[in-house]
């Protein structure tokens, strides 16, 4: 652990918009941080990029990197990394980060160097780090033994849509960034999620080696449960089948030490039904079966609704910090001996 006034070293593990809220909260607390960023995405901008250069995917990385970038030094800068271009036949589609991202991978020869000199030219906080530098294609097994090939077609779920994903797994194999290793083993926390769970969360825990580091650490391991399901991916999902779920792919039920939950406070009626229509609906809490996969609950409202329900990134850094600090209060008076569900 850090010495007495220190900033805490602390590592956030995922992919999309949740790891965008967690570093997005935590920048104002910290300099001290890794973000781990899952390299499975096979569509949209990143994944032409993909396809037409064989460079890993760079659309995580960059949100990352803005992310972690400083609003008085770099808002220009920032705003220029997310410019998405709207025409052009070729450039229609792309984001002028992820362009940049590919092309300082042609000159520099290699994904990790590109990714921290972009940290550079940003002025970032901390790190990015892709998990791994191997190129690999997620996969999801459904129930019915269906195999669903590539990131985007497991979210989208076009065919199928009604059958339970059963496993997920990446097509080859690949081994583990050895700088994200390293800033597992020095980390004080380790924070997985929010995100969408097979497609974002999960697809880190698949690279050889990582679940290994996060088992064999010695810092606070916290899951950050979703505040919505997602239909197609985790309907009908409540807090505690989150918890297994990460706990299957880290390989332990003990490594676990805390999980994040959002007490839902009513959303805006029109927000509510918009959700209800895309058959997605907040995440319950069945405290017993949570207290069954992991020992300590902080359950907080943490929720910022905007046009879509999202964790509110200075909420969601406070309670992970006050984790480090030993506060476990775990429920808010008014659910003291609650069951929400």
């Amino acid at each position: 652990m850090n010495e007495p006034n220190s900033e805490p070293r602390v590592i956030a593990i995922g992919g999309g918009t949740g790891i965008y809220a967690v570093l997005t909260g935590l920048r104002s607390h910290t300099s001290n941080i890794t973000a781990v960023v899952s390299m499975a995405d096979n569509g949209g901008s990143s994944g032409r990029l993909r396809d037409e250069f064989g460079y890993l995917p760079p659309g995580d990385v960059r949100r990352c990197l803005v992310a972690l970038a400083s609003d008085e030094d770099s808002m220009l800068l920032r705003r220029l990394f997310e410019y998405r271009f709207e025409r052009g036949l070729g450039l229609n589609g792309h984001t002028f980060g992820n362009l940049l991202l590919t092309a300082l991978t042609d000159i520099l020869g290699s994904t990790d160097r590109a990714i921290d000199e972009a940290g550079y030219l940003l002025r970032i906080k901390g790190r990015v780090l892709p998990v791994t530098l191997d190129d690999a294609t997620l996969c999801a097994r459904l129930a019915d033994g269906h195999v669903i090939r590539g990131e985007t077609d497991i979210d989208i779920r076009k065919a199928h849509h009604d059958v339970p994903i059963q496993e997920v797994y990446l097509d080859p194999g690949a081994s583990a960034n050895p700088e994200a290793l390293r800033a597992i083993e020095e980390a004080d926390l380790i924070v997985l999620g929010p995100g969408d769970l097979y497609t974002s969360v999960i697809p880190n825990l698949l690279i050889g080696g990582i679940p290994e580091a996060i088992r064999a650490s010695r810092a606070k391991c916290v899951y950050v449960c979703n505040v919505m399901t997602k239909h197609g991916e985790t309907d009908k999902f409540a807090a505690s089948t989150f918890i297994r779920e990460i706990n299957r792919y880290l390989g332990s039920d003990g490594t676990l030490d805390c999980a994040v939950l959002n007490y839902h406070e009513s959303l805006p009626r029109d927000l509510y039904e918009r959700y209800k229509s895309e058959r997605s609906e907040p995440v319950s809490i069945d405290l017993g079966q949570c207290y069954e996969s992991v020992g300590q609950l902080a359950i907080r409202p943490l929720t910022a609704t905007g046009a879509l329900v999202r964790h509110d990134p200075p909420k969601l850094a406070e309670t992970l910090l006050s984790l480090l600090r030993e506060d476990t209060s775990s429920l808010p008076p008014e659910l003291a001996g609650a069951t929400i569900a």
